[in-house]
């Protein structure tokens, strides 16, 4: 029901949304630590982008049946919509610890997460479910580098240039 490049398409939206999750926290005083591991995510989240949309390039998927495969791009988007994916509910003006922060980007990295395993579950063969697989571990690896984040002291205000 689901195809490989659906999947893509909302693996880009997601990780468009982390990208802008992680730009829109550079712009508050952070460690100096937290700050780099930040931009190392939001650059990460780029290069997932890149990859996900070289993938659906290279894939060459005919339908049988455009309707069916158009209702199952809708069902896709209407799991992801703009609900917990998105982050619109994270309001900076209220995270005002590395803490808080964390919660926050850990609370989307096991959304995501979520979401990728409840997609691999409709999946029915294997090329697909390992890719879904691939994109699961990048996930955990971001949520292992939030939980395991030791901050240094001494804060500092590093923002991304415009």
């Amino acid at each position: 029901m689901f195809r490989l490049m659906d999947i893509y398409d909302l693996a880009v939206q997601i990780e468009k949304n982390g990208e802008r999750f992680y730009r829109a926290a550079l712009q508050r005083p952070w460690t100096s630590s937290m700050a780099s591991m930040l931009r190392m995510l939001a650059e990460e989240e780029l290069r997932h982008i890149d990859f996900f949309t070289q993938a659906k390039l290279k894939l060459e998927e005919k339908g049988e049946d455009p309707e069916l495969e158009e209702m199952g791009r809708q069902m896709l988007m209407g799991i992801l919509g703009d609900q917990t994916f998105s982050l619109k509910e994270a309001d900076f003006s209220k995270i005002k610890t590395i803490d808080e922060l964390r919660r926050t980007a850990v609370e989307f990295e096991k959304d995501t997460i979520l979401f990728y395993e409840m997609i691999r579950s409709f999946v029915p063969d294997t090329k697909t479910q390992e890719q879904v697989d691939a994109i699961i571990e990048e996930e955990k690896r971001h949520v292992r580098l939030f939980e395991e984040f030791q901050p240094e002291a001494t804060i500092v205000t590093i923002k991304e240039p415009k």
